[in-house]
């Protein structure tokens, strides 16, 4: 659909919601803590992490959560946190492949279950919805800010494997492995990114009715506010108009 992403996340569809973010908030200083508990704490040293950190200011973290979230990777009696990949079919058979941080995988697990359950879809193998998706780096640019004619031209020389744009972003593809040296490079000449992050990139989008539409945004709000879930992917689009 025009002037939006092809894949959008559902956790930045909503998460400018005055409602949502304090969970927003969690999440973000989930990911930071485990960035940072798997790798080193400085961010320079880090990609994960520092790609962490961009995504919690972009959503105007504040600095001290940030900072607090870095400081409690070094708890030694701190929770330890799985990433569990979860899968699964919702209403007009879109795929959803979905991302979470967990110490618990039985818990998880159930409620993820339930909850396609309760909107008429269901939890699938691994594997089974996930090849419906591309594995690939995401580099966004604030369109406002950078001119996107030269991001693009460098992006490509630097080996980039397509380009896309919305109304408020570049967006760049990239290969995984490609993800940090083509961010650093891109990053250097325009300054920071809005996201650099590996994500799910469905092959094709499939096509749905009102009444379907109604049901997966009903999915999508109920897993988005189950704790455990850090990233939604899913292989239709809504509506330019469409009210959240």
């Amino acid at each position: 659909m025009a002037g939006h992403s092809k894949f959008k996340n559902i956790q930045y569809r909503k998460g400018a919601q005055d409602k949502k973010r304090a969970k927003l908030f969690s999440k973000l200083a989930k990911e930071i803590t485990v960035a940072a508990k798997l790798g080193l704490p400085d961010p320079g040293m880090n990609p994960r992490l520092r790609s962490a950190i961009q995504a919690a200011r972009v959503q105007n973290m504040p600095k001290d959560n940030i900072e607090r979230a870095i400081k409690k990777s070094q708890d030694a009696n701190g929770a330890n946190f799985d990433e569990v990949r979860y899968e699964g079919f919702g209403p007009g058979g879109v795929g959803f492949v979905i991302e979470t941080l967990t110490d618990n995988r039985n818990r998880t697990a159930g409620d993820i279950r339930a909850i396609f359950t309760k909107c008429g879809g269901n939890l699938a193998e691994t594997g089974s919805v996930s090849f419906l998706f591309n594995r690939v780096g995401l580099i966004e640019f604030d369109k406002s800010k950078h001119n996107e004619d030269e991001i693009i031209e460098l992006s490509i020389e630097q080996g980039a494997e397509d380009c896309d744009s919305t109304d408020e972003s570049c967006e760049i593809y990239c290969a995984p492995t490609q993800l940090h040296s083509l961010g650093d490079i891109l990053e250097k000449k325009f300054g920071d990114s809005k996201l650099m992050k590996i994500i799910w990139k469905p092959e094709n989008n499939i096509e749905i009715d009102d009444e379907t539409l109604i049901k997966l945004d009903r999915l999508l709000e109920m897993i988005d506010d189950n704790d455990d879930v850090q990233d939604i992917y899913f292989n239709f689009d809504f509506p330019e108009d469409y009210m959240v």
